[in-house]
Order: structure tokens, then sequence, then C-alpha cells
């Protein structure tokens, strides 16, 4: 046992020594990647598609691309205590969807480059419950994630290959 602990700390510490410069550049990395691969995704789905859904229950396929980009506005005006560029959507069509989705990215890969230690270490309230502005980070990109791999289904339901996956 004291060596399974041991293993656990020696890996743990070159995670533990990251500084925040670097934290920070590579979150952007991971956040342009992102936002990339999303941006490829909806330009995939074809007009018609925007409207559609594969049941009843689920939300329309703009409607999915639309709540990316208004979850990446709220988490990163609660992370850095700013203001959501975004409003509501002009419009539920392809244009109008990407246009918002490139705004959301724009504003949350800005707010990830500017983060201070002080931000991504600073309790805050997220998701019912106070978490750090890193996990804040964190719970954003899983939240696209999520999102975004419900998204490729409404593709393969249209028998349309997703774009290549990227991190």
């Amino acid at each position: 046992m004291k060596r399974f602990v041991a293993v656990l700390i020696a890996a743990a510490v070159p995670a533990l020594c990251v500084d925040d410069s670097t934290l920070v550049s590579t979150l952007v990395k991971h956040w342009k990647t992102s936002k990339a691969y999303t941006i490829a995704i909806a330009e995939k789905m074809p007009e018609d598609g925007y409207a559609s859904k594969p049941n009843p229950a689920q939300m329309t396929f703009a409607a999915q691309m639309e709540h990316i980009a208004s979850a990446n506005a709220f988490f990163f005006s609660k992370i850095t205590d700013g203001k959501s560029p975004l409003g509501k959507p002009e419009a539920h069509d392809k244009a109008s969807v990407i246009k918002m989705l490139n705004a959301s990215f724009d504003y949350a890969i800005k707010s990830v480059a500017a983060l201070t230690p002080a931000q991504l270490n600073r309790l805050i309230d997220l998701e019912g419950g106070k978490m750090t502005g890193l996990e804040g980070v964190l719970l954003a990109m899983d939240h696209t994630a999520h999102h975004r791999g419900q998204c490729i289904v409404y593709l393969r339901v249209r028998n349309i290959a997703p774009p290549q996956y990227q991190f």
C-alpha cells in the first residue's frame, strides 16, 4: 500500500508544478481546438437539419448549439465576474447559430487567456455548488463536449459523417 501511495504522489507532483502561465496557455489551446471542432460540426449540418431532432424529447440541432454558446458565455461571465456579450439568438438558422457559437468561443478564449491566479483559485457558485475558477473552466469544457457529442448523433441520424475528432 505504501508503494502505491508513493507512486500516486510521484505521478501527481509534475501536475502540481505547472505554473499558472503554462496552465492558462494550455487551457487557451484546448478552447481554440474546441471552438474549431464545434464549428466544424455546426458547418457539417445542412441548413434543413438545424430544425431537426432525433426524437421529440430532444432539443433541435440549432437549440443544442445555441445552448453550448449560451452556456460558454454564462460560465465565463461567472468565472471572470464579466458580462456576457451574448444576447438571444438572432434566428435559429445555420448562419445565425454559427455566428453565436463564434462569439461565445471568442469570449471564452479571451476570458481564459486573461485568467489570473486569483480567478483560477477563488471559489464561485456554479451548478448549485462552490468550485474554483479552474473547476469552472473544466466544467464549461465538459459541458461543451457533452452537448457537442449529442450533436454528433444528430449528424449520424442523418447519415452525415462528423468531422474528425480534435483534442
